[in-house]
């Protein structure tokens, strides 16, 4: 026993381990569906890493109209803006499923990144990504048609192109979210979406599930009409 305490401590610092436990300021903590995180006005005090489940972010302006900004996935950061300087919450947070999460209070998480490279790399790695992926949802919102962003949100949703995930858009998300995510109307994503179904890229039948042919919107300017008919 002695030994394997040794060969552990050889290991140094693991931010896997880190963000799989509990103690010095961090806590799992469970979230139901449609349960709020955290709301919008809030205090900055603590960093989330979500285990398992969807999170859904949003924002509520002050003619009371509230848009969906982001759906996160296992893996993802999200609420770090207090490390930055951010005193109240400029959005909320608000399980999209049944959601297990680590909190980890402002305090322990900025001494974790200072004391620990591996973290701070890890963490910095998905910043980085995080904003690149905000630069192309701009770009995608200022220059491609809403059919485009539409496939493109639900490319995301399924988390196409990550290894080991299936093709399927998990969790269930209403038209009404994914309009507000795709800047259009509750009807034109309608329209879309039986499109994209007539034409093969998508399937539901209580599970929505997409094909990679779906990459043809978002690759092409133009589909073919004619496989539409009923």
């Amino acid at each position: 026993m002695a030994f394997a305490m040794s060969a552990d401590a050889k290991l140094g610092f693991d931010p896997k381990v880190f963000l799989a436990t509990t103690g010095d300021g961090r806590e799992i903590v469970g979230a139901a569906k449609k349960q709020v995180i955290y709301q919008q006005g809030a205090a900055c005090d603590a960093v989330f890493y979500i285990h398992k489940g969807n999170v859904r972010l949003a924002v509520v302006a002050k003619n009371g109209k509230e848009a969906t900004i982001g759906i996160l996935n296992p893996g993802d950061f999200f609420g770090e803006g207090g490390l930055a300087g951010q005193l109240l919450r400029i959005g909320s947070a608000i399980a999209l499923t049944d959601c297990e999460l680590l909190r980890i209070e402002k305090k322990a998480m900025m001494r974790a990144l200072h004391k620990e490279n591996a973290l701070s790399d890890l963490f910095t790695a998905y910043l980085l990504g995080r904003n690149i992926r905000y630069e192309a949802d701009l770009t995608d919102q200022l220059f491609n048609s809403s059919e485009k962003r539409l496939a493109r949100t639900l490319l995301l949703l399924a988390q196409f192109g990550t290894e080991g995930k299936p093709e399927t858009v998990v969790p269930k998300v209403s038209q009404e979210t994914l309009a507000e995510m795709v800047g259009t109307t509750r009807g034109r994503v309608s329209f879309f979406m039986n499109r994209f179904r007539k034409l093969g890229f998508i399937d539901y039948n209580g599970v929505l599930v997409v094909h990679s042919s779906l990459l043809n919107v978002v690759l092409h300017d133009s589909l073919p009409r004619r496989t539409l008919k009923a």
